[in-house]
């Protein structure tokens, strides 16, 4: 399954469909690069894409954290990606007036983060809003009850996702229960593996989470192999020096070896 988006090119290809980019937007030259990068790779694979990065970050462990360059400047950012490459974006909302502001800047997908999927003035602003809407499932919630957030959505919108990443594992850790991609795709919406967060090491004394990046192809594997319809991967030129979550970012300079071995054991996969 893949979400209707109108922009979304690759459809047809049988591919698992792509979220990726930088964890927030830091600049307009940073969003082009990695939005050029992707978009050629997406291209010569066939693989359905959506750029990802989020405006604002709002959930961060301590006050002196980076949360964003401004509002309208990211939105607007995020625009030009979708304009100059005619591709969807999508983008983290945290509230009901933030979800009218990013459909109002032309953002595709609203992403409801994992901490937030059971905010029903929340979920039910972003499906009135019309666009596709994308909840993360909270670390605290057992995959059958998405059926009750894509419920809430629907009830506006039938353009839902869900998003796997990981639960929570003692104090310091995730899990991904690949049993729960099973049980979310029997609720009739697209299911999304977000590799990158579920290597989160969340909670860190120092309060800068931690990741586990050499672990990525694995749990990208893991989640073809269990038929997840799309992957996400938050990704940067030079993750040690991402304002936000490199720890766990993928390095760009590797989703062209990693993308191509993905498709390769998709298109396996489908053979079985």
């Amino acid at each position: 399954m893949t979400p209707d988006l109108q922009n979304l090119r690759h459809t047809g290809s049988g591919n698992f469909f792509l979220i990726a980019g930088p964890c927030v937007v830091e600049s307009e030259k940073l969003c082009m690069e990695v939005a050029a990068h992707i978009v050629q790779l997406a291209d010569e694979l066939q693989v359905p894409y959506i750029f990802k990065a989020s405006y604002r970050k709002a959930n961060r462990s301590r006050s002196d954290s980076f949360t964003g360059i401004g509002d309208e400047t990211a939105l607007k950012i995020l625009r030009k990606v979708r304009t100059e490459y005619n591709i969807p974006v999508v983008t983290d909302v945290h509230s009901a007036e933030e979800a009218q502001l990013a459909a109002y800047f032309d953002v595709d997908v609203l992403q409801i983060p994992a901490f937030l999927c059971r905010q029903t003035d929340i979920l039910t602003a972003a499906a009135k809003t019309g666009k596709v809407v994308n909840v993360k499932k909270g670390q605290f919630v057992a995959p059958e009850a998405m059926r009750f957030a894509a419920d809430k959505v629907r009830q506006h919108n039938p353009n839902v996702m869900l998003t796997e990443r990981g639960s929570q594992f003692g104090y310091y850790d995730l899990v991904v229960d690949f049993r729960g991609i099973a049980e979310m795709k029997s609720i009739g919406a697209p299911v999304v593996l977000d590799v990158t967060h579920a290597l989160q090491q969340p909670n860190q004394q120092n309060g800068v989470a931690g990741g586990k990046p050499a672990l990525i192809e694995t749990l990208a594997r893991a989640g073809i192999a269990v038929g997840v319809d799309g992957l996400f991967f938050e990704t940067h030129p030079t993750p040690e020096k991402a304002l936000s979550d490199g720890a766990n970012m993928l390095p760009l300079s590797e989703l062209r070896g990693l993308l191509s071995r993905l498709v390769t054991l998709h298109q396996t996969v489908r053979r079985l």
